[in-house]
């Protein structure tokens, strides 16, 4: 299920007049726009407002031709049909935003850039007002505050807030993302790059921050911005934004529902997060049961693991003594003491494999270093000159975290990469070396080429590719390779410390049997996480 297009929807609905019904007995919304016109004129009297903040004030009709007509302070009529985006309920008015706040305001209304900076001083230490920002609400005003003294704050007076109001980020990468002022015992005041509304009612308030969440709102805002270098909106277009009016009661009618159905929606979110953890966590056990023999059952007839690795270490041999391939003075070898355990011997330097909790294997199972059996940190070179436009190539971002899959295929003219590649062929487990705790591992389904952060690895014909890329995977292998990475910003796993690391070796029947199993069991929880998505 998609949360956030049910999000989406439930808003679009409430301003639309279809998330209540309609009461008749409601007061209308054009009573509520001349309530309001009355008490912005009571306001400009009383001295709250000035006259030139009600002088562009517009009237907004249905004529007599079904059309709506805009009528402006100076008598003129417009027709503005092609602005309206859709039909409203009976009741509902449409009208200018600036009809409706009573303030429309931001920073930079205090003065110009140099009078700002000549006049007001921000603190990292608690000073007289906070100085609100629009990543406080990320942090949910718990750290990382801003303040400005006493005198910054009178200077401001313009920008001065009391809680209730909205706030909308009008500039950069957070644009048109939308804030209620909290309400604090201490003096606040706006920071830049934003804009705070305050509206005669509260119930408009609340209405309103929905309408701004919506996808309608959202497309307004963004149009606003449209083709400038650095997307920003300022307080004079936003007022001029042609927004739904309910009536007051239908107001609170739609923000309790509203409300009433986002918490649904949250615990929907809530149990599919709890879901998916779970489905990853069963994954990762599974993989732990199968590399341990405990996914399927053992065959007596299977030939035994240590069988086949010594004729892997015997074929090896006659390799040497043939001249084809030279003996690896830094080879690891794995060997059992007098204890039972097992130790790994590399030169003169013995170490345990305690950490491997490798001594409950089965019987018929064979452990040997992954060195032994593939060609880790043995690739080929590839400028990208001498690659096909045409030619698949691999990057990080195209392996998914977790799963053995490929997310998409770029080929080398998509892609425009000038970098070296490695080669890589069909059958190939191709494994992430940068930050080994993303688990990017895959069996390729054709040749290709990769970022020289993967490593193509080539299995002994004994070791089936299937089972290796789940052994990677496997929360064992997993667990070794971040322990031995190094780097603190870009963290790989060493050459050196990849040829070490143990492989558990089933035999080479129960190898497919294993691969096969997980494959179902994986497709299985795929299907379930597919159908919540």
């Amino acid at each position: 299920m998609d949360t956030k297009a049910l999000r989406q929807k439930i808003l679009d609905l409430a301003i639309r007049g279809k998330l209540v019904p309609q009461n008749p007995n409601d007061e209308p919304a054009s009573v509520l726009l001349e309530r309001i016109r009355a008490e912005k004129q009571q306001m400009v009297k009383d001295g709250k407002l000035k006259a030139k903040e009600i002088k562009n004030d517009t009237v907004i009709f249905l004529g007599d031709d079904n059309l709506h007509y805009e009528k402006f302070p100076d008598g003129t009529v417009k027709c503005i049909e092609d602005e309206i985006p859709f039909e409203l309920p009976e009741g509902w008015e449409w009208t200018r935003l600036d009809i409706l706040t009573t303030l429309v305001t931001d920073y930079v209304a205090n003065g110009s850039f140099a009078t700002l900076k000549a006049n007001v001083r921000t603190y990292k230490e608690k000073n007289y007002a906070l100085f609100v920002r629009t990543v406080d609400f990320a942090n949910n005003f718990e750290k990382d505050l801003s303040y400005i003294d006493k005198e910054s704050y009178d200077f401001l007076d313009k920008s001065r807030l009391y809680g209730g109001e909205l706030m909308l980020s009008n500039i950069g990468a957070s644009i048109g993302k939308v804030f209620k002022i909290p309400y604090f015992d201490f003096p606040m005041s706006l920071a830049p790059n934003s804009i705070i509304l305050k509206f005669h009612y509260n119930t408009t308030s609340d209405f309103f921050e929905y309408v701004f969440r919506s996808f309608v709102g959202q497309d307004y805002l963004q149009r606003l911005t449209a083709g400038t270098a650095m997307p920003k909106f300022n307080k004079t277009e936003l007022k001029q934004m042609l927004v739904p009016l309910p009536t007051l009661t239908e107001q609170e009618r739609i923000i309790a529902k509203i409300k009433e159905l986002l918490s649904i929606v949250d615990f929907i979110e809530s149990d599919k997060t709890d879901l998916q953890t779970t489905i990853q966590l069963t994954k990762s056990k599974i993989l732990d049961l199968a590399i341990r023999g405990k996914l399927v059952p053992q065959n007596p007839d299977d030939e035994p693991a240590s069988v086949l690795l010594e004729r892997i270490r015997a074929e090896k041999e006659e390799l040497i003594k043939q001249g084809k391939i030279k003996r690896d003075k830094k080879e690891s070898v794995i060997f059992r003491g007098e204890d039972n355990s097992y130790y790994l011997r590399m030169g003169n330097l013995i170490e345990t494999l305690d950490d491997w909790r490798i001594n409950d294997i089965p019987y018929s199972w064979g452990i040997c270093c992954l060195g032994e059996v593939c060609d880790y940190g043995n690739c080929t070179n590839v400028d990208t000159k001498d690659i096909p436009k045409t030619a698949w190539i691999l990057d990080l971002e195209d392996i998914e975290k977790d799963t053995g899959k490929v997310s998409q295929k770029l080929t080398l003219k998509e892609r425009n990469s000038a970098s070296t590649k490695h080669s890589f062929h069909k059958g190939q487990v191709l494994y992430s070396k940068l930050r080994p705790y993303l688990n990017k591992v895959v069996l390729v389904d054709d040749d290709g080429y990769c970022t020289s952060e993967i490593l193509p690895l080539d299995f002994n014909k004994y070791i089936l590719p299937e089972y290796a890329k789940y052994y990677l995977m496997s929360p064992t292998f997993l667990r070794y390779a971040n322990h031995c990475s190094y780097g603190v910003k870009m963290p790989r796993l060493g050459t050196l410390d990849g040829r070490k690391a143990v492989l558990i070796v089933p035999p080479v029947n129960e190898q497919k049997r294993i691969a096969d199993k997980v494959s179902q069991l994986f497709s299985l929880l795929d299907s379930i996480a597919d159908n919540v998505n």
